[in-house]
C-alpha cells in the first residue's frame, strides 16, 4: 500500500508539485515560491487506523481510497516514530485484554515532537468501570515508552485518562514555543514543516508593528510566534475548544499583547461593518485596534466573498492556503487592491497532490 513512500522519489514528486503551481498561477504572474521541504519519512504527529478482528487475531488496516479494498498495517512510515511505537505496543498490550480489545473499531494517535501522546481508543459498546480499569493499566504499560493519555470513546461517551490534550513544543528561529493540542480539534499535522511556515510569517513581517488581526485563528499557532512583531493582535476562532486552547496557549508563553474572540470570520465583518451586535464583544472596542495586517489560514473552501471584501481594507496581507484552487480563486479579486511580493510553498503532505501555499500582499 506504500510503495509509492519512497524517500529516493521525494525531490521528484516535489518538483512535480513546484511545476503544477507555477502553472496554476501563471495568469497572476506572482513572484517564485520559495520552497520549504517535508522530512521524507516519519513527518505526521497524527494518524488514524481502523481496527480489523479476525479470530483471536487484530490488527490495523487502511482502505485504499479508489479501491476501498483493505490493507493491513503493521507500520506507518508516514507517521512519527513515536506513532509507529505505540502503534505496535498497543496491539501487543490489549491482545489478550479482552475488556480493552472487545469492539474496538478504531484507534487515533496524537503525538509530538516534545514527545508526548494521546490514544483514543473508539468502541461499538458502553465503556465500564471494568474498561477505565483496564485503560489505567494500558496507559501505565504504555508510558514506558512516552508520556501517554488514554481516552475511551463510544456512542455519547467520552472518557478520559487523565487529559486529552498534549503539549507541544515548536522551534521558530531561536524561541520555543509551547502550544496545547487538544484531541479531535485541528492543529498543523507536520510540525517540522509548521516550524518553517511560522518562521517564514515571523521573518516576513518582522517589525512591522501595527496590530496583526487572524482570522481562523484556531488554537494560536500563527499569533502567538508573530505576536512579538506587533503591538497588538486580535484573533477569531468559531470553535469553542480551539479559543480554550488559544488562550492556555497565550498564558504558557507568557504573551501579553493578545485577545482572541470566538467568532467566524463572517461575523467579524459583520461587527466590523456595524451590521450585528455581538456580546462576545462587549469589552472589546474594535475602533481602538490600528488595522494593518490581517493573516487568514482559512479551511479548503477559502475564503467567502464578504470575508475577500474585508481582508481587502487591510494594508499587508497574509494568506496561508490549503487549496491552491480556492486560493487562486480569492486572489483574483485581491489583487484588484493588493500586488503579490512574496509566496512560499509547504511540503505539508510529501507523496500527495496536496500542498500549502503563502502569499503575502501589500496595498497597491
Amino acid at each position: 500500500m506504500f510503495s509509492h513512500i519512497n524517500p529516493e522519489h521525494y525531490e521528484q514528486q516535489l518538483s512535480a508539485k513546484q511545476q503544477d503551481m507555477a502553472t496554476l498561477f501563471a495568469e497572476l504572474k506572482i513572484p517564485d515560491f520559495e520552497l520549504y521541504r517535508s522530512a521524507p519519512l516519519h513527518y505526521r504527529q497524527r494518524a488514524e487506523f481502523r481496527v480489523w478482528h479476525d479470530g483471536d487475531d487484530l490488527y490495523y488496516i487502511m482502505f485504499d481510497q479508489k479501491s476501498k479494498q483493505k490493507y493491513k498495517v503493521e507500520h506507518f512510515p508516514v507517521a512519527s516514530k513515536l506513532v509507529n511505537q505505540l502503534m505496535s505496543a498497543l496491539l501487543a498490550t490489549i491482545h489478550d485484554q479482552q475488556t480493552l480489545r472487545e469492539r474496538l473499531f478504531q484507534v487515533d494517535f496524537l503525538t509530538t515532537l516534545s514527545g508526548e501522546a494521546v490514544i483514543s481508543l473508539l468502541y461499538h459498546k458502553q465503556l465500564n468501570e471494568e474498561w477505565q480499569q483496564q485503560a489505567l493499566w494500558l496507559k501505565k504499560q504504555l508510558s514506558a515508552i512516552c508520556p501517554v493519555n488514554i481516552i475511551g470513546r463510544a456512542k455519547k461517551q467520552k472518557l478520559i485518562l487523565e487529559q486529552d490534550y498534549v503539549t507541544e513544543v515548536l522551534t521558530v528561529g531561536d524561541k520555543q514555543y509551547k502550544y496545547q493540542q487538544v484531541e479531535n480539534s485541528f492543529t498543523q499535522p507536520n510540525a517540522k514543516v509548521n516550524e518553517q511556515m511560522l518562521l517564514w510569517a515571523q521573518q516576513a513581517t518582522n517589525n512591522k508593528g501595527g496590530d496583526l488581526v487572524e482570522l481562523y485563528c484556531g488554537n494560536g499557532n500563527f499569533s502567538i510566534a508573530l505576536a512579538q512583531n506587533f503591538d497588538r493582535v486580535l484573533g477569531t476562532e468559531i470553535s469553542k475548544t480551539s479559543v480554550k486552547s488559544a488562550q492556555t496557549n497565550i498564558a504558557d508563553n507568557n504573551i501579553d499583547n493578545i485577545d482572541i474572540i470566538r467568532m467566524s470570520s463572517e461575523e467579524f465583518s459583520q461587527a466590523m461593518n456595524g451590521e450585528r451586535q455581538f456580546r462576545r464583544l462587549e469589552n472589546f472596542d474594535l475602533t481602538s485596534y490600528n488595522y494593518e495586517t490581517v493573516l487568514v489560514d482559512p479551511p479548503r473552501a477559502g475564503l467567502d466573498p464578504d470575508s475577500v471584501e474585508l481582508v481587502s481594507r487591510f494594508n499587508d496581507i497574509i494568506y496561508i492556503s490549503c487549496n491552491p484552487e480556492t486560493l487562486k480563486d480569492n486572489l483574483k479579486t485581491l489583487v484588484k487592491t493588493h500586488r503579490i511580493v512574496k509566496t512560499a510553498l509547504f511540503d505539508q503532505f510529501p507523496y500527495t497532490h496536496h500542498i500549502e501555499t503563502g502569499v503575502i500582499l501589500t496595498r497597491r
